[in-house]
C-alpha cells in the first residue's frame, strides 16, 4: 500500500500505515484504542452516513472481507470466539456500548497507541494476508 494514501473513517483520516487489508470496496485497520487484542475495524471505502446507504456490492465485499479477516484474527490471537458488530448511527457504538472504555481513555492522547505501534501491528497483520 502506498505510504501517501489516506482513508476516511467517520470524521477521521487514517494513514495507510494503520491499514492492513484493502479490497476494491473495503479496508481494514488496526484500532487506536483497542478494547481487546485483535480489535480491528473493517470499513467501506466509500463514505456513507448509514449502513443502509451502502450498495449491495459494497455490503457483500464488506462482509466477505470481514469473514476473511475474522478467521485470520481469531487464529493469530489464539481466540476461541469473536464479536462482530456494526456501529450504525450517531448513538451506536462508542458513545453508548463502549462508554466506560471511552470514558477511561477519551481524548487522552497519552492513552492512545502511537502511530508506530499501530503501524507495527498493521504490518504484522498485513503479512498474514499475503
Amino acid at each position: 500500500m502506498s505510504t501517501m494514501a489516506t482513508f476516511r473513517f467517520g470524521q477521521h483520516m487514517v494513514k495507510s500505515s494503520a491499514v492492513f487489508v484493502k479490497t476494491e470496496l473495503s479496508f481494514a485497520l488496526v484500532n487506536r484504542k483497542p478494547v481487546v487484542p485483535g480489535h480491528v475495524l473493517v470499513c467501506p471505502l466509500r463514505v456513507v452516513e448509514r449502513f443502509r446507504d451502502l450498495r449491495p456490492d459494497e455490503v457483500a465485499d464488506l462482509f466477505m472481507t470481514t469473514q476473511k479477516i475474522a478467521d485470520v484474527i481469531e487464529k493469530h490471537f489464539q481466540a476461541s470466539s469473536l464479536t462482530i458488530a456494526i456501529q450504525d448511527g450517531p448513538e451506536a457504538g462508542q458513545t453508548v456500548k463502549l462508554q466506560k472504555h471511552d470514558r477511561e481513555n477519551e481524548d487522552v492522547p497519552s492513552k492512545w497507541r502511537s502511530e508506530e505501534e499501530m503501524a507495527k501491528e498493521a504490518m504484522e497483520l498485513h503479512s498474514l494476508f499475503n
